[in-house]
């Protein structure tokens, strides 16, 4: 799956294509796989999305260095299932740091409107130590198209974490980084 990289890496961005059920219930049987209910639907993008079994069974810790740092997006929704797959991975997860973005309209029945936040969950393996300080866990900076992240923080991933550095579901290539799954070109993996 990940012939074409040199692990193993001390510094991983991940960004899963989460896959996203809306508008009803769903159950899960006892192999994992999900039933979903009357009225739920899967969420369509612009990519292929990955169910968060999928996501957890992805071999990271056999490209992470044994000391080594992770920083695994996600959104609210996901934010438990974050701290469960970092753990899986072979990461201690450490804290969630936020993007604020502008706000963007409501929802009915949402007491607190539309999203205006992301997270991206800092986890460390061993004993890496830091670079840098980043100063601080949040940051404001403007929405970008769908699920593009800002630049900005991989500028800060890098003054803070040691290279060398492999980026997971990259969306462009970066200098000085090993990129893997181009515009969210997800495997088929199977969750045991």
């Amino acid at each position: 799956m990940f012939e074409e990289l040199s692990p193993p890496y001390k510094t991983i961005v991940a960004d899963p294509p989460w896959e996203e059920i809306t508008g009803g219930a769903t159950t899960r049987g006892p192999s994992g796989e999900l039933t979903l209910g009357s009225g739920a639907r899967r969420r369509t993008f612009p990519y292929s999305t990955m169910a968060v079994e999928e996501i957890t069974v992805l071999p990271v810790q056999e490209l992470a260095a044994k000391d080594a740092h992770l920083y695994l997006w996600t959104t609210n929704r996901f934010l438990e299932d974050a701290y469960n797959i970092a753990r899986v991975w072979g990461f201690v997860p450490s804290k969630p740091l936020i993007w604020c973005k502008p706000p963007h309209g409501g929802f009915m029945g949402q007491p607190y409107g539309g999203s205006s936040v992301e997270f991206c969950l800092y986890a460390k393996r061993g004993s890496l130590a830091a670079t840098g300080n980043a100063g601080r866990q949040w940051w404001e900076w403007p929405r970008g198209a769908h699920s593009v992240k800002p630049g900005g923080f991989m500028d800060i991933v890098e003054q803070v974490s040691p290279g060398p550095y492999l980026e997971l579901f990259a969306r462009q290539p970066r200098l000085g980084w090993d990129a893997w799954g181009f515009g969210h070109e997800t495997p088929k993996v199977q969750a045991s």
